[in-house]
């Protein structure tokens, strides 16, 4: 009776472990020794459950992908208006780089190995999340070119996530920027953005 229940909570540490591992130091840095010490479990655990380390750190980053994909869903709460949304999904998607930079990293594919997670949410974003984030900029500007409301998605989310990718790079910057503070950067944006639209609408 103890197996049953120690085998579910021993994969749980492991994979928990890995995923403190690559919050702190992105997923190519990861290694087993690091895994199984973080874990306090050995290495014949960590093959048990998955088999290889691609496998555990692939279904870490399911895990997270997954999170980062529930960020989608408030842009199809028509409670709220549509800048209301956007400022919502960019917020807790801002918030997932922030608690997890080294993501960032492997969803633009700059990590140095692949993963079929990584191939599962760029399919997601082909097929749903890009047309989720451009169904709100039109209903924002009332723009339906299809080819300038994704240029319009890449320049607002450059505009987000580039000052939180450069802070990341310059190491002096130790303290991450606040809710507050992004927050703050994504009205000013907005301001600015869409300013164009309000008038004429």
């Amino acid at each position: 009776m103890s197996n049953c229940v120690k085998g579910p909570t021993t994969k749980q540490n492991i994979l928990q472990a890995t995923l403190e591992l690559i919050k702190t130091e992105g997923a190519d840095q990861v290694t087993l020794r690091k895994i199984t010490a973080a874990a306090n479990v050995n290495l014949a655990l960590v093959n048990y459950y998955f088999g290889s380390k691609d496998n555990l750190i692939n279904e870490a980053l399911k895990l997270l992908l997954t999170t980062f994909q529930e960020n989608f869903s408030v842009l199809d709460d028509t409670s709220l208006p549509p800048k209301d949304r956007l400022k919502a999904f960019l917020l807790q998607y801002v918030d997932s780089v922030l608690q997890y930079p080294g993501l960032l990293h492997e969803v633009l594919g700059k990590g140095r190995i692949t993963f079929e997670s990584r191939q599962d949410f760029t399919g997601f974003m082909k097929t749903t999340g890009f047309s989720k984030i451009t169904g709100v900029l039109e209903e924002i500007t009332g723009e339906t070119n299809p080819d300038i409301l994704f240029i319009m998605m890449m320049q607002i989310n450059a505009a987000v996530l580039f000052p939180l990718v450069l802070a990341r790079q310059i190491k002096q910057l130790e303290n991450r920027p606040g809710k507050e503070i992004v927050e703050r950067q994504i009205d000013i944006l907005f301001d600015h953005y869409f300013a164009k639209y309000e008038s004429c609408r």
